[in-house]
């Protein structure tokens, strides 16, 4: 790799990083203000929003850059392409954070109710996902973005669980009908930032190996094949 382009490619990862630990931390913190009832951290989570969409774009600036100036080829060129999907999956689970960082605002200034599911145990596999697909990124370790992506099925079934017990509550408690659906949504959420860290996931699978890795197939640079027709 030519040295200009390393250097360029270095200050992207760099960036990548920077914009992944502001992501990890605004999940963490939104969960936070949700379980603390911690409204004053819920708004420093929205507030803090507009730093990972600046981030989001100069991210995406710097890969447009080195492709046109570089015209990387092959793993470099792999790398950039990801980078590029894995940003947007970035930014949208920092938009995310703020949905539940909103929810929580809003059931802050209701009566405290009983959560009718392991809110808890949602959010602490939801992070280990979001973690985990980070870890595999710097590490370019496949074996661990494979087990972010085993671990999506799981989260998917607990957020199934929590839509019946969240009407089980709704027809006993129906005087608390904003509040438990505030907390569907946040369910809801916390599965969608499951899915995006599956994304991330699968994109290093594809930078590390070259393989489209998607709908439960691998994709090797060929197209699937089509259905026979009679």
């Amino acid at each position: 790799m030519p040295i200009h382009m390393q250097r360029e490619v270095d200050r992207l990862k760099k960036q990548v990083l920077a914009l992944s630990t502001a992501v990890e931390d605004s999940v963490r913190e939104a969960v936070r203000s949700l379980a603390d009832r911690d409204t004053a951290l819920a708004n420093k989570v929205i507030e803090n929003d507009v730093e990972i969409d600046r981030a989001e774009i100069e991210v995406e600036e710097e890969c447009l850059k080195i492709l046109a100036l570089h015209q990387p080829v092959a793993i470099d060129l792999r790398f950039i392409v990801a980078v590029l999907k894995m940003n947007n999956d970035l930014e949208r689970i920092g938009d995310l954070a703020v949905n539940i960082a909103e929810r929580a605002v809003f059931l802050n200034d209701r009566p405290r109710i009983e959560i009718p599911f392991d809110f808890t145990g949602l959010a602490e596999k939801t992070q280990i996902m979001l973690r985990n697909s980070l870890d595999s990124l710097v590490n370019m370790d496949a074996a661990l973005a494979r087990r972010v992506c085993a671990m999506d099925d799981e989260v998917d079934a607990i957020n199934r669980e929590m839509y019946d017990r969240v009407k089980a509550a709704i027809r006993t408690h129906l005087e608390h009908l904003d509040s438990l659906i505030a907390l569907l949504s946040v369910s809801r959420y916390m599965e969608r930032i499951a899915d995006h860290a599956t994304n991330i996931a699968e994109d290093v699978l594809y930078m590390i190996q070259g393989r489209i890795v998607r709908h439960g197939r691998e994709f090797e640079g060929e197209k699937a094949k089509a259905p026979a027709t009679t």
